[in-house]
């Protein structure tokens, strides 16, 4: 056995011990100062940028150094920063030299690498802090990479003033990329950190440029640029003065920083799927509406393009920004602000019925004066249709019908329709909301509510590629991060989901329909004009004007305003937003419309005038293709079998007309009040005749019914301009216009009318009953509430 001494123990340790302490006296992160928050293009132009928490323009640190940068610096600063492990003794031993000679200190033999360590260690420099850093340069050699280094020397370098970094320096200095610097601007950065003389471009400008044309005249000596290069080189001007970076994309830088955590970035860099030109564009076209707006005071102008294949963004304006006008509010993200949708949510509501088979997508819906527990809708021009096509009420934007299908859906059951498609702002109960919920009664953010219909165009798009299936991610939020795929597992897809593909496809084809503004619906006569489902919205006020549009490649998303919500008059979708929507659209690439989705949607028979599923009384049937959940929906109420006499002048029963006498046709019947409308716009509309003299009307058809105002209506009269209280004007509808009516009020008379049934009236307040009688003793039966003026 062999005995090893002591002394050779020791030694081994204490070696041992000195490579462990070489390997392991490392800090986990070389630099801490914080960094700018940076964002970039798709294609990795700069957009925006903010100044880092302490006061520094700081990016973080590139992913590679431009060649141009790195023989420049070389060239300047460690020729034989290649061939060196940390520490230069070639260098060294030239720069003690050179000091001995001159008796001062004029060169420091300093490697890249050392100056690395100095600049992250941020120390008063002595003897001992050199030998330290020459010690923690050969350890940087040993982790890192001459790459690498270069990378962190060119980011945390100083460059003069606040500008810390190659790529800082370069926007700030000469406004673009270093990757697009010339030799000149280069060798101008380079020989910046070595002089704390020259930190501040623009003071010794002669002492810069000399500095420059040497290294210049060096990297002829070393055949990196030719003569005539560094000659020409040496004719560029200096920067002067540091420039503003670019803010093109300020809210989503913003938005960045906010969210960094949640996205886990471990930099402050956003490398983003915004398409520049695009982001440029949108900014100069919102400016130049945002200039014509400013004009009626309004101040604030935003805009979301998403790529709907991709689930990308590919333009982010949260607002026209004009930081130097504090008082326009341009700095508030308009994209996650919370607003007032106003009616572009009705689509949302169409496609819910249709997906649940309580709608058809050509079926009447009722357009009356309509009072709900005191909620009363009006219809943008206050007219009403009596009856209209629920596809038409959507393209049309009517208010009425719109509360009357929320009225049938049921608020409670869309508002979680909602939170299915993540509107993110519900935070109050259904109940809240009521039927206003359909009208903008509630707040939406116009990122949750482009989000919402580019989850509808994927799951279109992705009908046949998932065989009818559903994929629940198609709703997931766009992404603003570049690199950042959506990984689709086929064993997610699911047989339903909140909306079926037929009634999303019959919702766009209903929202196509819209006349666009300043086209005089003359559009569909170009075949250059693509195909374009769209809603505007306006909310109460006047204070939010929205439109959004899409198509199977990109959702765009408008709303006009002012950030504080001030109204102004004119602030409406189809006037201010939906302009500014078509010419962002008119930037985009032309895209094919929607597959139709053939085996989620069924043939049926429908009825041609009401739009239902067609019965046995319906004269006229025609084929059309709706959603599979059609099938469940009612069969059309509209239409009757009447009884005629044999002259088909007068309507008969079997007690005062023998059946062998009668003629029986199928008739279209309106309810009273839709009738009393929907004749006055549709003049082919043939009212029941009247019944034969001795034959009894059925009771089980009641000829009246009460426009205004409904039963249990709560009624508020207001006070005339002279002072005087005004008044009511009650109207009734009657099959019979030429019949008359006899009108009480708690049983007291109070009239007669005749052909137009309305009578103005002033009620004390509190409740009452109204009986209106006609001359056959037909009776109706209303009870309204009448408020106190001096209580409300």
């Amino acid at each position: 056995m062999i005995r090893i001494p002591k002394a050779f123990l020791i030694s081994d340790g204490i070696c041992l011990l000195g490579v462990l302490v070489f390997l392991l006296a490392w800090p986990k992160q070389l630099f801490r100062s914080p960094t700018s928050y940076v964002v970039e293009a798709s294609n990795g132009e700069l957009l925006s940028a903010s100044i880092a928490s302490d006061g520094q323009w700081r990016f973080p640190v590139a992913d590679s150094v431009p060649d141009k940068f790195a023989k420049c610096l070389t060239a300047f600063e460690d020729q034989r920063f290649l061939m060196h492990f940390g520490v230069d003794p070639v260098a060294m031993g030239r720069a003690m030299k050179q000091n001995l000679q001159s008796g001062s200190v004029v060169s420091g033999g300093s490697t890249i690498s050392m100056q690395v360590i100095r600049l992250s260690r941020k120390q008063n420099r002595s003897i001992w802090q050199k030998l330290i850093e020459m010690y923690l340069a050969m350890r940087l050699e040993l982790g890192h990479s001459k790459k690498e280094i270069l990378g962190l020397y060119a980011a945390n370098a100083p460059f003069g003033s606040n500008v810390v970094g190659l790529e800082a320096a370069s926007w700030r200095y000469y406004g673009r990329k270093a990757r697009d610097l010339s030799w000149g601007e280069m060798a101008t950065l380079a020989v910046l950190p070595n002089s704390p003389s020259l930190v501040r471009p623009g003071k010794n400008a002669h002492k810069l440029i000399k500095k420059r044309n040497d290294l210049l005249d060096k990297l002829v000596t070393l055949n990196y640029i030719d003569r005539a290069t560094a000659n020409l080189s040496k004719a560029e001007p200096i920067p002067t003065q540091p420039l503003p970076l670019p803010q093109y994309a300020p809210h989503l830088l913003n938005r960045f920083k906010a969210e960094r955590r949640t996205l886990k970035l471990p930099s402050t860099k956003l490398s983003s799927t915004l398409n520049y030109d695009l982001q440029l564009k949108v900014n100069e076209l919102l400016k130049r509406y945002n200039n014509r707006y400013k004009a009626n005071g309004i101040n604030n102008i935003a805009a979301l393009v998403l790529d709907v294949k991709n689930a990308k963004v590919m333009s982010y304006v949260g607002n026209n920004y004009q930081p130097e006008n504090k008082e326009l509010e341009s700095h508030v993200d308009m994209i996650k602000a919370p607003r007032s949708p106003g009616s572009t949510l009705k689509p949302l509501l169409y496609a819910s019925m249709l997906s649940d088979g309580l709608l058809l997508p050509h079926s009447l819906v009722a357009d009356i004066p309509t009072q709900i527990a005191g909620y009363t809708p009006q219809n943008y021009d206050l007219g009403y249709d009596g009856a209209i096509a629920a596809d038409k009420a959507l393209s049309r934007s009517l208010n009425i019908p719109a509360v009357k299908m929320l009225q049938q859906y049921k608020y409670e059951r869309f508002y979680d329709q909602l939170k299915k498609l993540h509107f993110s702002t519900l935070n109050k109960p259904a109940d809240h909301y009521g039927l206003s919920l359909i009208l903008g009664g509630s707040e939406v953010t116009l990122w949750d509510l482009a989000r919402s219909y580019m989850g509808m165009a994927r799951t279109l798009n992705h009908f046949n590629e998932y065989q009818g299936r559903y994929n629940p991610h198609d709703y997931d939020a766009p992404s603003y991060v570049k690199n950042k795929e959506q990984t689709i597992d086929k064993g997610q897809l699911e047989p339903n989901s909140v909306l079926d593909h037929g009634a999303i496809w019959a919702t766009f084809n209903a929202m196509e329909e819209v006349m666009r503004p300043g086209d005089e619906g003359l559009w569909e006569q170009f075949s250059s004009s693509q195909r374009i489902a769209w809603k505007t919205g306006t909310s109460f006020g006047f204070r939010d004007a929205w439109a959004i549009g899409l198509t199977p490649d990109y959702v765009v998303c408008v709303w006009v305003g002012n950030a504080d919500g001030e109204g102004r008059p004119g602030l409406m979708g189809i006037e201010a937003a939906a302009p500014v929507l078509f010419d962002i659209f008119r930037l985009l690439p032309n895209a094919n419309w929607f597959q139709t989705p053939k085996t989620k949607l069924k043939k049926i028979a429908v009825c041609k005038q009401s739009g239902f599923k067609a019965g046995e009384n319906c004269p006229e049937k025609i084929s059309d293709m709706v959603p599979f959940a059609g099938e469940k929906t009612r069969i059309c109420p509209y239409h009757q079998l009447v009884h005629l006499d044999a002259t088909g002048t007068y309507r008969v029963t079997d007690k005062c007309e023998s059946p062998a006498q009668m003629q029986h046709a199928k008739w279209f019947v309106l309810p009273p009040a839709m009738e009393y409308y929907y004749k006055i716009k549709n003049s082919d509309y043939k009212p029941l005749p009247p019944f034969k003299p001795g034959c009894d009307e059925p009771s089980n058809q009641l000829p009246m019914d009460m426009i205004y105002p409904k039963n249990n209506a709560v009624v508020y009269i207001p006070v005339e301009l002279d002072g005087t209280r005004g008044k009511v004007i009650f109207n009734v509808a009657h099959r019979n216009p030429k019949t008359k009516i006899y009108w009480h009020i708690d049983e007291n008379y109070v009239g007669t009318t005749q052909s137009f049934h309305q009578m103005a009236l002033n009620p004390a307040p509190g409740k009452h009953t109204l009986t209106l009688v006609d001359e056959k003793g037909e009776r109706l039966v209303q009870i309204f509430t009448i408020l106190d003026r001096e209580k409300h």
